[in-house]
């Protein structure tokens, strides 16, 4: 793997060395647009819409768009003026509970190796972590940019999550939030039969992606490196008069399934 990022976690005094690595990868199949006739690679002008003209590309610039439509250029020089993130320390500003932060606010996901005269400090914080089941939030610079960060164990290593800043996040504000509604207690008690049928310890290696698959297989058949291969069928749902009978018929359909 190739690190993506190399600096100093601060914790106070403490400093530990890391190098960062991403921790996913995307499965999907890249495309590319084409020529139908001879399969050429599509390009595209870098053209400009108000004079028509190519653009050479010393001669483009960023610019950003106000609300009544005036572009404002930014360049380089504007840019170097403004405070550097440091990028090469990561700086710890406080540890909170695991639970407190809500999965929407994460990001990418990278593991953090430690180098090789700072692995003493680097397993002393990750077994901290563990026993007081808290996690760090940090900051540091990243391709120019400050990113929040979170870091957390994850077996022998640590993980980091970039995260979003508070102003990124869009509130969830539905229509339905205002409407007052009553549950009346069997269809609770019947949702939680629901969800007590189907608990389980979460296994990632249970979980495949048919629609890749089956993307796999039609392009290693139309290379003519393959046969077709049967396509699985999504079973459809039981009809039901209403809600408490729909989740007595799912709370009976995930009995069978566990038979």
């Amino acid at each position: 793997m190739r690190a993506v990022w190399r600096g100093t976690v601060a914790i106070g005094l403490v400093s530990i060395g890391v190098r960062m690595y991403a921790a996913t990868k995307d499965h999907d199949f890249r495309f590319h647009h084409v020529h139908r006739a001879d399969a050429g690679r599509i390009r595209y002008r870098r053209e400009c819409e108000a004079c028509a003209d190519e653009i050479d590309f010393d001669d483009v610039a960023r610019g950003y768009e106000l609300p009544d439509g005036r572009i404002v250029l930014v360049e380089q020089s504007d840019f170097d003026t403004l405070p550097s993130p440091a990028d090469r320390t990561m700086q710890v500003l406080q540890f909170v509970p695991s639970s407190d932060i809500h999965p929407v606010y994460f990001q990418r996901c990278y593991y953090l190796e430690p180098d090789d005269n700072a692995v003493q400090p680097y397993t002393l914080l990750r077994l901290a972590m563990e026993r007081t089941q808290r996690l760090a939030i940090a900051k540091f610079g990243m391709r120019r940019r400050e990113t929040l960060a979170a870091v957390q164990p994850k077996g022998d290593v640590l993980v980091l999550h970039t995260m979003m800043w508070p102003d990124e996040i869009v509130p969830a504000d539905f229509p339905f939030l205002r409407r007052e509604m009553t549950v009346r207690p069997q269809e609770l008690a019947a949702a939680t039969a629901l969800v007590t049928s189907m608990a389980t310890d979460f296994r990632p290696d249970e979980f495949t992606d048919d629609y890749q698959r089956a993307m796999s297989n039609l392009i290693e058949v139309k290379s003519g490196e393959a046969q077709p291969q049967p396509i699985p069928v999504q079973r459809d749902g039981d009809t039901a008069v209403d809600l408490l009978e729909a989740l007595r018929l799912s709370v009976e359909r995930a009995r069978l399934d566990d038979l």
